[in-house]
């Protein structure tokens, strides 16, 4: 029985979809992807990339609100560092001096 109903539902559904209800779906389908292309096309052409730095005394330095950390620096000649919380960075050798960091956003122009 059950096989029946999936069986009947294959064969009754596509033949839905078949003619003039299938050609209006396919118009409205692309003004609607060719509205939200053009609007996507003029947003990105105002995206810009913001960055800055900043630094702090010791082992961690913090982007500002809104900005994310793309690359830390630190003092001591330290070369290793890692990223926290998404918005700190951190530097993890001991008796660090400084710490800075690159910090970037996609703003509009």
């Amino acid at each position: 029985m059950k096989a029946a109903v999936f069986l009947l539902l294959t064969l009754l559904v596509p033949a839905y979809h078949t003619g003039a209800q299938c050609i209006i779906d396919n118009v409205v389908d692309l003004k609607v992807q060719s509205a939200i292309s053009s609007i996507v096309s003029s947003t990105l052409a105002k995206a810009k990339l913001l960055c800055q730095d900043v630094s702090a005394r010791g082992a961690l330095v913090s982007c500002p609100a809104g900005y994310k950390p793309t690359g830390c620096a630190c003092g001591m000649a330290c070369g290793s560092w890692d990223i926290r919380s998404d918005s700190t960075c951190h530097c993890q050798c001991g008796g660090i001096d400084w710490t800075a960091a690159r910090c970037c956003k996609i703003g509009l122009e």
